[in-house]
């Protein structure tokens, strides 16, 4: 085996396929592709790469993360078992590479990613932020390109650095369809503006947006079954009534709320979906930082140096979201609204959670907000409460 020099590279990987085409065979270059552990992009050099890490950029004024940023930092912190198939992967150039398929490692020579460096920027904050030592390790899909020819790689920099995407969110802003949801949203936050296109940044300031495809999410988890029924062509009833579709299907739900906008015999449903927005935006607030799981010990809960929650992972939530559910009721005018029975409390439903996570989840927030049995356990306590009301109180007015 030949000695490399001291920047030399070790590349663990899971999986990894020579993918070179006749072409590159003739202009001795090699081309490999695979699945790696997201720790093995960490410390790879960004030399040759067009763009740096946009957020902590060196001599420069530290910048605000953009769509991208957030929408990878959402993917790891809600989803990161399917980190590597929403993510487009990482490219990596090298002079010269060895693969020792026994040991799974590739050493590279004078490796450097050439497209992904925000991918890098946000995992290094990841594996910060849970001090190394993640719960779950996602994979990343990774594309090595072999060659000592230098212009070939600065055209290959700028040319997988272009990128012209419009995404769903800005069709359905441009088409207008978010308007009155805006609207029905204000009645509970008059100060919210949605992110109808993908410029319109979620900052959590005063300035920024409210996360819209979030919104439409939890929304589909507290509409009562009844009503999810009658989205005609809607695909899978049973997964639409069960709502586990809401937490881990986002695309799928702006989908089915574009539907609901232009199907005309969907009146009853997009005025459920618009009364109950507002109120299931307040309850995703409220179970976001609970304070009454600072005794569950689950470890996939954010908290501060004091102990307090900070963030509870959205697998967590959507669950006891749709478990709500059952006490959404219309009144004698046709508004849709959440009624509290007085003798149920919140207590109950996160002794409820805490069990399900750990015996049922596997204490995997991803998996429990994938998990039909979750969602099930958590809605038949509130139905039996619901079944059981005598009084009643507007979850929010």
């Amino acid at each position: 085996m030949p000695a490399f020099p001291q920047n030399a590279f070790a590349f663990p990987y899971h999986t990894c396929r020579n993918i070179s085409s006749p072409e590159d065979d003739s202009s001795d270059r090699k081309v490999y592709a695979g699945h790696a552990p997201t720790s093995s992009v960490l410390d790879l050099e960004d030399n040759e790469n067009v763009r740096e890490y946009l957020v902590d950029v060196q001599g420069k004024q530290k910048r605000s993360p953009t769509l991208v940023h957030q929408a990878i930092r959402k993917t790891l912190t809600d989803t990161p078992d399917i980190f590597s198939i929403l993510n487009g992967g990482m490219v990596i150039v090298a002079k010269s590479a060895i693969v020792d398929d026994k040991a799974k490692i590739i050493t590279l020579e004078s490796p450097s990613i050439i497209n992904g460096s925000q991918t890098q920027g946000e995992l290094k904050r990841y594996f910060r932020k849970n001090n190394d030592d993640p719960d779950f390790e996602p994979s990343i899909r990774y594309e090595i390109i072999i060659t000592r020819d230098a212009d070939l790689v600065a055209e290959i920099s700028i040319a997988r650095n272009f990128q012209n995407d419009v995404r769903a969110i800005s069709i359905a802003g441009r088409k207008g369809q978010l308007e009155d949801l805006e609207a029905a949203v204000r009645k509970f936050f008059p100060d919210a503006n949605l992110r109808k296109r993908e410029t319109d940044l979620v900052t959590g300031e005063e300035d920024g947006f409210l996360d819209t495809e979030k919104l439409i999410q939890v929304t589909f988890a507290l509409m009562p079954p009844e009503i999810l029924k009658q989205i005609s062509g809607a695909g899978d009833q049973t997964e639409l009534t069960n709502k586990a579709f809401s937490y881990s299907q986002k695309t799928r739900c702006l989908k089915l709320f574009q539907k609901i906008v232009e199907d005309d015999t969907s009146e009853n449903v997009f005025d459920c979906f618009l009364d109950l927005a507002g109120p299931a935006w307040q309850l995703y607030e409220k179970w976001k930082s609970h304070p009454r799981f600072k005794g569950t010990r689950l470890r996939s809960i954010e908290r501060d140096k004091a102990g307090n929650v900070v963030s509870v992972p959205d697998g967590i939530i959507f669950p006891i979201i749709a478990a709500h559910s059952a006490f959404v009721t219309v009144d004698k005018k046709g508004k849709w609204n959440a009624r509290l029975p007085i003798a149920f409390n919140d207590e109950e439903i996160i002794e409820a959670a805490a069990q399900a996570y750990t015996e049922i989840a596997n204490s995997s927030p991803q998996l429990m907000g994938k998990s039909k049995a979750c969602y099930t356990t958590l809605h038949r306590i509130t139905s039996i409460y619901a079944r059981l009301a005598t009084k009643t109180n507007d979850l929010f007015a």
